[in-house]
C-alpha cells in the first residue's frame, strides 16, 4: 500500500484536537487518530465532531479495547470511525468480536501488540484472529519510567522488520520515535507512519507541541509520501 501519515490526537480538549486536526490536514496528514486520552475525556463525541468536520478523512478510534469488543467497536464505527484498535492482550474472543464487528459494519480492525509476551508471535496472532492492521507498540509508561530510572528503553524499530516479515497485513510502529525514525518506518516495510508524542503532542502535558507544528508535519508528509519502496 502507499505510505500514509497518521496524526495521533492524544489530547484532552476537544477544541484543541479539532484545531490540531485542521492544521494537520492542511499540512498533508492522511489519517486522524482519536487518541485514548481524547476518547476518555470526550467519548464518542470526539469521533462524531471530527467526522462532521472532516467527512472524507479516515479516522482511527484508539479505544484500546480489552473487553466488550463488539459493543465498543460498534459505538466507534457508528460515531464515524473507519478503524478501531483492540489490544493483543485481550481474550482471543474479544479480538475476534472486534474484527467481526468491523467486517459487518464496514470498518477495519487494528491489533495492538503492546506488552504481548513476544511482539512477533503476537503480531501473527492478531492477524490470524482477523485484524486488518498490526500496531507494533512500545508503551509510554514503560519508556518514561525506565528513562527516569536511568535505564534504556526499547524502540519500535528494534524488531520492526521481524514484525513486518511475520505478517501479510500493513504494520505501523508506535512509541517515542524521533522525526527521522518516523520518516524511516516505510523503509522497514511499515507504511503507516504515526505522528504523536512527542513530535506533535507534548508527551507529558498531552497538549499540542510548541513550535512550528504545521511546518514539521508538512516536512514529514513530504518525505513519507515521496517514499518509493515496496510496503505491504
Amino acid at each position: 500500500m502507499l505510505s500514509v501519515v497518521q496524526i495521533s490526537l492524544d489530547l484532552t480538549d476537544l477544541q484543541e484536537a479539532i484545531d490540531t486536526a485542521t492544521l494537520a490536514i492542511r499540512a498533508g496528514v492522511d489519517w486522524l487518530e482519536v487518541g485514548t486520552p481524547l476518547v476518555i475525556a470526550e467519548g464518542m463525541r470526539a469521533v462524531r465532531e471530527l467526522r462532521a468536520r472532516f467527512p472524507e478523512t479516515p479516522i482511527v478510534a484508539d479505544l484500546k479495547i480489552t473487553d466488550g469488543g463488539w459493543l465498543e467497536a460498534e459505538m466507534a464505527v457508528k460515531a464515524g470511525a473507519n478503524m478501531v484498535v483492540v489490544m493483543g492482550q485481550a481474550h482471543e474472543e474479544t479480538i475476534e468480536l472486534v474484527a467481526k464487528a468491523g467486517r459487518d459494519l464496514g470498518a477495519k480492525t487494528m491489533g495492538d501488540n503492546m506488552n504481548m509476551p513476544d511482539p512477533v508471535t503476537g503480531a501473527k496472532k492478531l492477524e490470524e484472529l482477523g485484524c486488518d492492521y498490526v500496531i507494533h507498540h512500545i508503551g509510554y509508561d514503560m519508556r518514561t519510567v525506565r528513562r527516569q530510572r536511568g535505564l534504556s528503553a526499547p524502540t519500535p524499530l528494534d524488531r520492526l522488520k521481524e514484525v513486518v516479515e511475520a505478517v501479510s497485513v500493513p504494520v505501523q510502529a508506535v512509541g517515542g520515535l524521533t522525526i527521522q525514525q518516523a520518516i524511516d518506518t516505510p523503509s522497514y516495510g511499515a507504511p503507516l507512519v504515526v505522528i504523536g508524542a512527542p513530535l506533535a503532542i507534548d508527551a507529558h502535558a498531552f497538549k499540542s507541541a510548541t513550535g512550528d507544528l504545521e511546518s514539521t508535519l508538512r516536512l514529514i508528509c513530504e518525505h513519507v509520501h515521496a517514499y518509493e519502496g515496496i510496503t505491504k
